[in-house]
């Protein structure tokens, strides 16, 4: 009874293992990358909630530069880098759609791990943290796809 019992939950196991593999495997979003080494996709500020984020809470990478809800088409060009925090300058559209000048920002940008960064702008420093697709609001979920 005893031996019955042990294999029912080795093979319990073993199926719990081979589902948790095929989850993994069935990621196909992007791997971290770009300039920052961050996986792309949408970032809000810590405690920020994936499925509501304020419009000033969201960042977009998109392994060129971090966009907001506000500018699109985002590159950065180093200008310094010490381990993982690189200073910038972040050219983007200054506008959702539509046409807009380009401007270009200083950034002081550290990356905690690939998917955590703290950004910091004329002194305002935040913290962002990605959020998985399933997780957003239907809107942002369809930008990113």
């Amino acid at each position: 009874m005893q031996n019955h019992i042990i294999r029912k939950i080795a093979m319990l196991a073993l199926a719990l293992g081979m589902a948790s593999a095929a989850l993994a495997s069935a990621d196909t979003s992007p791997k971290p990358g770009g300039v920052y080494l961050l996986k792309p996709g949408i970032y809000v500020a810590k405690g920020s909630d994936c499925g509501a984020p304020p419009n000033a809470a969201i960042r977009q990478y998109d392994g060129k530069g971090l966009s907001t809800a506000h500018t699109r088409a985002c590159k950065v060009t180093v200008k310094s880098r010490k381990r993982s925090t690189y200073t910038v300058d972040q050219s983007c559209i200054d506008a959702g759609a539509g046409p807009a000048p380009r401007v270009v920002q200083r950034q002081q940008v550290t990356v905690q791990d690939a998917l955590t960064f703290t950004q910091v702008i004329r002194g305002d420093r935040t913290t962002y943290q990605y959020c998985p697709v399933y997780q957003l609001p239907k809107d942002l979920q369809n930008v990113v796809r």
